[in-house]
């Protein structure tokens, strides 16, 4: 064989090498990076992002978008340099994001739970701002159980035996007083339909010496109308503040965002308070790329949001009552509180 040729074969054979380990071999990490923005003012899949059933709600303006991070698992090693010289995605260790001793079907799971949490506190934090009234609210019902095709959830339970009840420690107290195999009658409200009677036989719990009802309660603001928020789980509570603003939006005059492309994140609790997220930097890359002039932040991410503010004008929030007013400021050409 021509040496020459022998030559180039012997110095092309680490180079294939590099090229099968760049190719095949996957890496510990995991990439992320700006992910989809969506309208919650707006639609998506044919439906309105927030639907609210059973009452008037008023048309909208603006953008109010909620933001979100992209994850990609399993990297081979040449995808993971790729994505690393491109200078928009993040590598972190595969164990930040998917803790040792979990599965990814785990994960997906807390993530979907996590989800509608958030969507929940959304509901009940935005409903809490608009003063409606906290009551006794049906959480789930057990299948089968006493209460099973009588009570359902997000039923509102207003007396029971014909005592008023104004909040889990009284219904508690009331239901304590009974024995297994007695009538029970409940009068509540239901969203979207009549007010009714429920007239239930209490069961037996080998943990309790009171009757069985079956049926998780706790307080909560409750509305005679339906909330539903239509989006696929796009993985933990962060868009909790953005949902809150749209239900507020719709429910009041309409134009808390004015003309303005306004985008933003931040977990909600029921309470109104706005907690910090990951990802901030990749949020506000996917907020500007989408053409949002300001940027809601939760006051715990302002520093590093500070560090590359993408243009965008950043709003810190602390609770849904202040990005209500910052909102309302900025519209009526004020200031709102800067980070």
């Amino acid at each position: 064989m021509n040496r020459r040729i022998l030559t180039l074969m012997v110095a092309l054979v680490p180079v294939v090498a590099f090229g099968v380990l760049l190719a095949a071999v996957t890496v510990p990490y995991v990439s992320m990076g700006p992910g989809p923005t969506y309208d919650t003012l707006g639609h998506y899949d044919g439906k309105q992002v927030v639907e609210i059933v059973g009452t008037e709600t008023q048309s909208t303006t603006g953008h109010l978008n909620m933001t979100t991070v992209a994850q990609r698992d399993g990297l081979t090693l040449g995808q993971a340099l790729a994505l690393w010289f491109s200078g928009r995605q993040q590598l972190v260790p595969r164990d930040v994001v998917y803790p040792p001793g979990k599965t990814r079907e785990e994960i997906d799971e807390n993530n979907t739970a996590d989800f509608k949490k958030s969507e929940d506190s959304a509901e009940f934090a935005a409903l809490s701002y608009l003063k409606y009234p906290t009551a006794v609210t049906v959480a789930a019902v057990n299948d089968p159980g006493p209460a099973h095709g009588q009570l359902r959830a997000d039923d509102a339970i207003d007396a029971v035996n014909g005592r008023m009840v104004a909040s889990v420690e009284e219904f508690t107290a009331e239901l304590r007083k009974t024995k297994p195999g007695q009538e029970l009658v409940i009068d509540y409200r239901r969203k979207r339909e009549p007010a009714g009677v429920a007239r239930i036989t209490l069961g037996d719990n080998p943990d309790r010496d009171y009757g069985f009802l079956g049926i998780a309660v706790f307080d909560a603001p409750w509305a005679p109308f339906t909330v539903d928020f239509h989006l696929a789980n796009i993985g933990g509570p962060s868009a909790g503040l953005m949902f809150s603003l749209a239900v507020v939006d719709k429910l009041t005059d309409g134009r808390l965002a004015g003309p303005k492309f306004i985008a933003g994140t931040g977990t909600i609790d029921a309470d109104g308070d706005v907690g910090p997220i990951g990802g901030i930097t990749h949020k506000m890359t996917a907020a500007s790329e989408a053409g949002a002039d300001y940027f809601l932040v939760p006051v715990d991410n302002c520093y590093e949001a500070r560090s590359e503010t993408k243009g965008l004008t950043l709003i810190k929030i602390e609770n849904l009552a202040q990005a209500v007013d910052a909102l309302n400021t900025l519209r009526s050409g004020g200031e709102p509180p800067h980070c």
